[in-house]
Order: structure tokens, then sequence, then C-alpha cells
């Protein structure tokens, strides 16, 4: 098994399109899920805007041993939304080549367009799906200092790093992934509204994120929406189906700590503030 970027061939993802909805739902064609191949071990799926407008994105990453998912999506359904059927056939397909492996179903946080999917793998084989609460999370990956603990969490060969994130929502997580170094950042960082609803401890967040970008190697940083319109400062309306200019999924560190500097700037002060690439959007 070999996932490493530098051997292996990777998706640009600054170029990458993704499915964006139409403006009327009833033409629209797009499958019910995007399914772009990163690597032959990294997956990224996107659900289609005309069966929930939060349009999440979820992200499959395959070990030795297992096969992490985070997040399922924002539909229970599997009729509209066969997220299991989708997910069981890619990993079906890549145990024929690598053996076969453990699938854990985690979360960026708990909020429904997250999880809305999770039923869909419960009771499944080989499949456990992880609570949505803090303690869920810290017993799960063994994190005994929320959040100030980076833990490691290894698929067989191919080792995850989780960070506690609070602040968009209590559970949040970061997930780096030291063989492609991507930096999943859920909802904490996106190109969108980043909606605050803890505002110090979303800014010890992005403090801990850039300290650990300081020290470890990213390639691209990447959320689990796009709301940003290709022209800078400029997002799409609140529940929208179709978003035919959309801003690239990848953000870089260097964005991120125009974040940092920007919540420092702003001090205790909630405040909504407009950048070319996200919001800060605090919640009252």
């Amino acid at each position: 098994m070999s996932c490493q970027p530098s051997i292996e061939e990777t998706v640009d993802l600054s170029v990458q399109n993704w499915i964006h909805g139409s403006e009327n739902c009833d033409d629209n064609i797009d499958p019910p899920i995007q399914v772009v191949k990163y690597n032959s071990c990294t997956y990224i799926l996107r659900q289609n805007r005309c069966t929930n407008y939060e349009a999440p994105f979820m992200f499959l990453f395959f070990g030795e041993n297992k096969a992490l998912l985070m997040d399922t999506g924002a539909t229970q359904e599997d009729d509209i939304f066969p997220l299991y059927e989708t997910v069981n056939t890619i990993i079906n397909d890549w145990s024929k080549k690598n053996g076969e492996v453990e699938l854990i179903v985690a979360h960026t946080h708990k909020h429904g367009d997250h999880y809305a999917g999770d039923g869909q793998f419960k009771g499944k084989p080989n499949t456990s799906v992880i609570d949505l609460e803090v303690k869920d999370v810290q017993d799960f990956f063994k994190i005994s200092n929320w959040p100030e603990e980076i833990v490691d969490y290894d698929l067989g060969n191919r080792m995850m790093k989780i960070i506690p994130i609070p602040g968009h929502q209590a559970s949040s997580i970061a997930v780096y992934d030291t063989s492609t170094k991507i930096l999943l950042t859920g909802d904490t960082f996106y190109p969108g509204r980043l909606y605050i609803n803890d505002w110090n401890a979303f800014k010890m967040s992005i403090e801990r994120l850039v300290k650990f970008t300081d020290i470890n190697e990213v390639s691209t940083i990447l959320g689990n929406h796009i709301e940003m319109t290709q022209t800078a400062g400029v997002d799409y309306p609140m529940g929208t189906s179709y978003q035919p200019k959309e801003h690239q999924l990848p953000l870089s560190v260097l964005t991120l700590k125009e974040l940092s500097r920007a919540l420092t700037k702003l001090g205790d002060t909630t405040t909504k503030k407009i950048h070319d690439s996200f919001i800060i959007y605090p919640v009252d």
C-alpha cells in the first residue's frame, strides 16, 4: 500500500470542479454524491446541493487496518442520499486490492448536516460510529486533556492527528493526515461564514491550529463547505440551491494566519468581519 503524494499523482483541488446544484432542482441531473479520488487511499465526497443546500463535504482515508470516514452529510434517507452504499462500494473496491479494513465513522463536530447519515452506518458489519459529545470524542481518541492535547490515531501505517478545536461547536475537531499533509478543519475554517458560538474558545482553537502549522507541513486546508463566490468577500445567500461560481475548496496556511490576526485585533469584541475568502460570523 502506498499513499504518499511524493510517489502518487494527486488531484489538483485548486481547480477541481464540484457539483454545485441547479437553479431548478427538478432539472438537476448530478449524482446525489460526487466522489473525487484524491489518491489511491484518499477520497473526497460532496453531497448534491439539490438534496440539501448545505452541500457538505465528507472525507475517506484508508490505512492498512482501518478506513476513517469524516462526517456523514446532511440527509438521513438512503434513497435520497445513498452514502453507505457509496462508501461501501469504495471500500469493497479498495479491499479487493489491499485487504479488508474496519470502517471508523467520526465527525468534525456535532451539527446535523455532518451526522445525519449516521443511521445508514450503525449496525453494519465491521463498522463503528463514534458518538457526538465531547466525552465520546475524548474516550474514543484517548484525549485526556481536552482541548489542549493533540493525539495520534493510527489507521495502519497511516497516522492521523486529532486536534480539538471547540468554538464553532463544543466537540469540534481538526484532523491532520501525516501522509497527504491535508488538514481538515470542519466548519471552523472554510471558504464561507465562520459561525462562532464561543468566541474565546474559537480564538484559542485558531491559535492552536496556527501553532500546529508552524511545526507541521500542511499541503492544503480543507473545510466542510463552500459559501464564498469567486468574487473576493462575496458569499452566496444562505439556503441557495445553486452556486455556479464557487470559491475553490482549499485554503492556505497564510489565510489561516490572516484569520488568526483578525481575531487577535478584534480582541474580546464579537464582530462580524468580511475577508476575501471567509467571513467572521459571531452567533448571538
